[in-house]
């Protein structure tokens, strides 16, 4: 193959290395066509295509992190990643990691980590790298590489879930909190939802948002309800959607604009949390954003009685 068809076929693991150690869409992307201008002007042959280029996109991720994190140290409200609609990259001898390490709950606990921390866990524990790949691409030795691995290791464990809960049982019950959802049923909610469920988002300041979130399966199934009559009667869609490998939806205006995308965190059959992107600047990589805050004021509006003759 030509250097060029080699980078083509890799594209879509150093995509998904740049996206879990980055947790942006656009960062990742722009990372990916840096590795291949590095790749391009790359003097000799190397080795192993797929390692130069897998060192060379976590270190440029890295660097771009570091720089990432003082921005999200500023944000507005609550940081989550970008929302990803399907993980350009599939390898069935690594599906689960692959599946839990794109979660919303498991890119929220890899910013708990140091870059490198971060970037050696993702291409250890995630992609099956090497340790002598790993200290490659990070420039550590391979002792230090195991050091950071079982650190990450030890905060990832400690941040998860205790019960997973079945995939057929996760997307049924899925199922019927979208449909509870569109009919504005709270007492089918409130039965979804665990009891200290919690519903937060982000909006980067740049779309309306709750607060700072709300708590307790029943104001959740109220608040959820009260948004969800309004938002049909002027001709929303809410389309249900894999979201960073979860259940999930897309939130779109009459026009088939994008408005929010949601996730469910489901464990032990309920609805453990719920995350919305709202910030418009965050949804622009999966088509044309809707106004949101037109879309509240018209369904505002809808919420009012229609006066009598």
């Amino acid at each position: 193959m030509t250097r060029a068809e080699e980078f083509q076929e890799l594209r879509p693991l150093l995509f998904s290395i740049a996206y879990r150690i980055l947790g942006s869409v656009g960062e990742a992307e722009d990372a990916v066509q840096e590795a291949w201008l590095r790749y391009d002007a790359y003097p000799g042959r190397p080795a192993s295509a797929k390692a130069f280029l897998a060192a060379t996109v976590s270190r440029i991720a890295i660097d771009v992190l570091r720089s990432a994190r003082v921005r999200r140290e500023q944000y507005t409200g609550r940081w989550f990643p970008e929302p990803l609609l399907a993980d350009p990259y599939e390898d069935p001898e690594r599906s689960a990691e692959l599946a839990d390490s794109l979660s919303m709950a498991a890119l929220l606990l890899l910013e708990r980590l140091s870059p490198l921390e971060r970037a050696v866990f993702v291409l250890r524990e995630v992609f099956g790298f090497g340790f002598g790949e790993v200290a490659a691409a990070v420039g550590r030795s391979e002792a230090a590489c195991r050091q950071l691995a079982v650190r990450a290791r030890r905060h990832m464990e400690a941040g998860r879930a205790r019960f997973e809960t079945d995939r057929r049982e996760r997307d049924e019950l899925a199922g019927r909190f979208f449909d509870a959802f569109r009919d504005g049923d709270v007492d089918g909610l409130r039965d979804l939802l665990a009891a200290d469920v919690r519903m937060v988002g982000d909006s980067g300041g740049n779309a309306p948002l709750w607060g700072t979130g709300v708590f307790g399966a029943g104001k959740v199934a109220r608040v959820l309800a009260g948004i969800a009559g309004p938002f049909v009667r002027i001709g929303g869609v809410v389309q249900p959607h894999e979201v960073n490998g979860q259940p999930g939806a897309i939130f779109r205006d009459r026009e088939g604009r994008i408005v929010n995308t949601l996730t469910l965190d489901i464990l032990s059959g309920r609805v453990q949390t719920i995350r919305a992107v709202i910030n418009p600047d965050k949804l622009r990589h999966l088509g044309p954003v809707a106004d949101a805050w037109a879309i509240v004021r018209e369904a505002n509006q809808a919420r009012r009685p229609t006066p009598q003759p």
